[in-house]
């Protein structure tokens, strides 16, 4: 079952979609964008085996700041024991996913149903 969206932060919405946890960001992602969006994740990253989804369709603009945050909700979610999903279709962010590496440790997904598909696959639950 699908949920509406809660705004969280002018950065960041979050909505359950089969069973899964989906943080929508968009807007710029920068340094003050960041700092909005920490509590929220390290909110959403503390829960044990929680399977998360962080969806960036909406997002405009991608710093390092955004990278920091990704790596560090992989680290946590990793840490609970969950399973951390990408959603991203930005020609610019998938460069520089691609450039860093992040792109071999979360492999980024057209759309949130494509992540939802791989993680049903990968747990065996579709």
């Amino acid at each position: 079952m699908r949920q509406e969206p809660v705004p969280l932060t002018r950065f960041a919405r979050v909505r359950r979609e089969r069973g899964h946890t989906v943080l929508e960001l968009r807007g710029e992602i920068d340094i003050a964008a960041a700092a909005e969006i920490i509590p929220v994740l390290d909110r959403l990253t503390a829960v044990p085996g929680v399977r998360l989804v962080i969806d960036l369709r909406g997002v405009t603009f991608f710093d390092c700041s955004g990278l920091r945050l990704l790596y560090r909700a992989r680290g946590r979610v990793r840490d609970g024991g969950g399973q951390l999903y990408l959603v991203c279709t930005h020609p610019l962010t998938l460069r520089v996913f691609r450039v860093t590496g992040l792109s071999r440790l979360l492999p980024p997904h057209p759309t949130p149903e494509a992540a939802l598909e791989q993680s049903g696959a990968a747990s065996g639950t579709l």
